[in-house]
């Protein structure tokens, strides 16, 4: 099925149609509501054909604006990554990426197995130069809107450069998706005085603040800091990021079963929560991972976008419009500019 011949590249999203939970028909209504949103945008859905034309049969946005590329094999969510790389081409999943590769889309989106993405985006796009090692992305909800926070998951340890490389990479994704004119960037220690935390931490901080690079940079935030939004970046390892990421999680999915709780228990606290209504629906809001939903491996010579694997339609959709505007944006040349800064061993002159 072509939906047009010719596509812009930097107005297409190349889609993993077959990874995730839910797949393919949650990426299916989530690519159709993307579509929908943005007019000028087109996509390609590589997956079945078998399963994916009859879920886009029927649909004009689809018709008119999406692509079906057909792809026999799919990585499924028990692969290792060296398994996934040996079933590699031929997969939605490879196919998704590669076409970014080959500039037929800006970028790519997939809700499949976060390991066998990351690996299959390294090896195809590469790394870009003065990037050792690539960074996963997490948005953050706060007392202030959004924040990014980086590593989380994609390095065990980062020595000084790649913490420095990090705050350059979440420094430029952040104004590229929050649309902020000028992100501030903390590094997450265990204090805020110049003495705290181990030898990579505070290099990395004489870095930040030596280097000229073009950054707010604000020094050394506490993990408390994060939830209040005090810097609009927050830099760490991948190990501290994905453990601080998945205690937020948990202690948001335990408020909002307490306050179910508390608002059911009585008649009373039943009609504290209809008059609490309207103030109940934004919290949830701003808790819903659905709304902020969508990880990208910076720090690679194209986009790369991860969903979450349970997401729903409206968070599918989401994680496509992160890529949007990731692909319409220079976001990677601010990268490169500020990469260039910084040596192998030490600040650049």
């Amino acid at each position: 099925m072509q939906a047009q011949d010719r596509m812009d590249p930097s107005q297409t999203l190349s889609i993993d149609a077959m990874g995730g939970d839910n797949a393919p028909r949650i990426v299916v209504d989530g690519v159709a509501e993307f579509l929908e949103s943005r007019p000028h945008m087109k996509a390609l859905l590589h997956g079945d054909e078998a399963l994916l034309a009859p879920l886009m049969a029927g649909r004009s946005v689809l018709q008119a604006r999406a692509t079906l590329v057909h792809a026999g094999e799919k990585i499924t969510s028990d692969m290792k990554p060296s398994q996934a790389l040996r079933r590699g081409k031929g997969t939605s999943m490879w196919n998704a990426v590669e076409a970014i590769r080959d500039g037929k889309a800006g970028a790519s989106v997939s809700a499949g197995n976060t390991g066998a993405l990351m690996a299959m985006s390294m090896l195809i796009l590469r790394k870009m130069d003065g990037v050792h090692r690539p960074a996963m992305t997490a948005v953050w909800p706060t007392l202030r809107g959004r924040t990014i926070v980086l590593d989380v998951g994609a390095n065990v340890e980062a020595d000084a450069q790649q913490l420095v490389s990090f705050a350059i990479m979440g420094e430029a994704f952040a104004r590229a998706t929050l649309a902020i004119a000028r992100p501030s960037v903390g590094l997450l220690n265990i204090g805020s005085e110049e003495m705290k935390g181990h030898e990579e931490v505070r290099e990395a901080h004489e870095w930040l603040r030596a280097a000229g690079l073009d950054l707010d940079y604000r020094g050394f935030i506490e993990g408390d800091d994060i939830s209040m939004g005090m810097v609009d970046v927050v830099v760490t390892d991948g190990f501290t990021g994905n453990v601080a990421l998945k205690t937020g999680e948990g202690v948001a999915r335990m408020l909002a079963s307490h306050m179910r709780e508390a608002f059911t228990e009585s008649l009373m606290s039943k009609a504290g929560a209809l008059l609490a209504m309207n103030g109940l629906k934004r919290l949830k809001s701003l808790m819903d991972p659905s709304n902020v939903n969508g990880g990208v491996l910076l720090g690679l010579g194209g986009i790369s976008v991860k969903s979450h694997g349970s997401a729903d339609a409206r968070g599918f959709a989401r994680a496509c419009e992160m890529a949007a505007d990731l692909a319409a944006s220079d976001f990677q040349g601010e990268i490169a500019a500020n990469l260039a800064k910084i040596g192998t061993g030490g600040v650049a002159a």
